[in-house]
């Protein structure tokens, strides 16, 4: 277990040059978990008439972090500190360098507009994507395409990185584009293929029909709370609530989930409260001794959304937790034992069915990685500028049909679905399919490890997959790089060889 990092006054002569940056740190923690549930608020609970001021306030808050992590002194300090070679310590020494690296590159005034244009462009999304109105959000996202490449570019000349490598960084330490690149070409070569097998295989399978709804959202929320906390959440520390955007945010030891509900469809909302469930069991199985401080923080967004994908995808659409799930949601919605709708075989199809979409979100597990890619090569393009934004809504309708071969209809079900471009996330997206990498070879490494438990998923005991992860990812925190959390975990560098094996399993019949 590890030490937990000093909490004593700052000016205290007895701290070390370590232990005062500790000090120093644990305050910019706590500013970080204000503006968690100040973001929190903004998506789920805020009146729309607040949204400027909470821009400034929001603003405000990450300027301060900001011109923490810059003084001078911690500089100096950092020059001074030493820490045993190994060690906790050590490891949190290297995540408070590379936090002052990223802040001391960008100047604080550019903090400030980047953090104000996207709290006013994520308001101004809100209405564009309920009119469907892309020039609507225009000038609110060139705002903020702008200020994220003078950051990008102030980044990448500190860090010696290229601009959108810089980005990425912010969201996967150590991730480069010449990472994802040769993982992303051989997706899009494969995908097509994979598809079709896909669709094939599940022609030929006997008919199934889904229960019909309405489904009241009250008993989706009930069954949400149920399946959350047997997963493991700990509703004595977190939230689950409603926004237009699933996410998992808030702070320390108050963990705040949201989903959104559809009233004629009784699996969509479930299996957002499962991925978000997945995030939210990694923030609270960080190592409690080290919550305010760089080195307990999550290691970065590849492996959070390896998390949520493992639940979500490998687990929650799996047959065995399909055969626990279908006689809760029987109970939950008054269905009938006799109704082959309610069997744990059509649910079981409904959850794995493959069918091309709009929206990435709701899209099944093959289909998912091309609206990645469609987005990874649309905002690496905006970003370098070999993409004008006016031509987004095109560029993008084109991507989707190049790869699903659909015809988007509007901006809404388009390039305004998604939230991340608006709020300031770019780099973050192909997170989401290296995630789904990275889930299928953590999955494989558990379920060899311990045959309790795939035992454990087929009657809801989900203890002995929580006991493997907490053990072998979550209270790791960052104290390890990415690839070296997956190699001490599964025995092997990151892999596409487990999601390939799975996705041609489960979806192709392949053995």
């Amino acid at each position: 277990m590890p030490d937990t990092a000093p909490d004593t006054a700052p000016d205290d002569p007895s701290l070390t040059a370590y232990g005062q940056l500790a000090q120093h740190f644990a305050r910019i923690g706590r500013i970080r978990n204000a503006l968690g549930i100040l973001g929190w608020d903004k998506d789920v609970m805020m009146p729309a008439g607040a949204g400027d001021s909470r821009a400034e306030s929001i603003a405000t808050l990450n300027v301060l972090c900001h011109e923490m992590l810059t003084d001078p002194a911690v500089e100096t300090l950092l020059e001074q500190a030493h820490a045993p070679a190994g060690s906790w310590e050590a490891a949190n020494l290297a995540e408070m360098r590379r936090a002052y690296l990223h802040a001391a590159s960008v100047p604080a005034d550019l903090v400030e507009a980047t953090s104000r244009a996207a709290s006013r462009c994520e308001m101004a999304w809100r209405e564009a994507r309920r009119d469907s109105d892309f020039a609507m959000l225009l000038p609110y996202l060139s705002e903020v395409l702008d200020r994220t490449r003078e950051l990008a570019q102030a980044k990448g000349a500190a860090l010696g990185l290229a601009p959108y490598d810089a980005l990425l960084d912010q969201y996967d330490p150590g991730t480069r584009r010449t990472d994802i690149d040769p993982v992303f070409a051989e997706l899009r070569r494969d995908l097509p293929a994979l598809i079709a097998d896909a669709r094939a295989h599940q022609a030929a399978l006997p008919a199934s029909a889904l229960p019909a709804g309405p489904f009241p959202m009250h008993r989706q929320e009930a069954v949400g709370r149920q399946v959350m906390q047997a997963l493991g959440f700990d509703m004595a520390r977190g939230r689950l609530d409603v926004s237009i955007h699933p996410f998992c945010g808030g702070a320390e030891d108050d963990v705040r989930i949201t989903t959104r509900y559809d009233e004629n469809d009784v699996l969509n909302a479930l299996m957002g409260v499962v991925h978000e469930t997945g995030h939210a069991l990694y923030e609270q199985g960080l190592p409690p001794a080290w919550h305010t401080q760089p080195v307990g923080q999550a290691r970065g967004m590849s492996l959070h959304e390896s998390q949520s994908l493992l639940m979500e995808m490998q687990v929650a659409r799996s047959r065995p937790f399909i055969d626990w799930l279908a006689p809760l949601l029987r109970n939950a919605f008054g269905g009938d034992d006799s109704d082959p709708a309610w069997s744990a075989e059509s649910l079981y199809h409904a959850v794995t069915r493959v069918r091309p979409g709009f929206i990435r979100v709701d899209a099944d597990e093959v289909t998912y990685p091309a609206h990645v890619l469609v987005r990874y090569q649309l905002e690496t393009a905006l970003i370098d500028g070999s993409l004008a934004l006016r031509d987004l809504p095109e560029a993008f309708n084109a991507g989707i049909f190049n790869l699903l071969g659909l015809t988007v209809p509007n901006d809404r079900l388009g390039c305004l679905q998604d939230i991340h471009w608006p709020s300031g996330a770019w780099g973050y997206f192909p997170t989401y399919t290296m995630g789904a990498i990275l889930a299928a070879q953590l999955r494989q490494a558990a379920f060899d490890a311990d045959p309790a438990i795939g035992a454990g998923i087929a009657r809801g005991d989900f203890a002995p997959l929580l006991d493997w992860l907490r053990t072998h990812v979550h209270s790791q925190a960052s104290r390890l790089s990415t690839p070296e959390i997956i190699r001490a975990a599964t025995g092997a560098a990151p892999s596409t060889a487990s999601y390939r094996a799975h996705l041609r399993r489960r979806y192709c019949g392949a053995a």
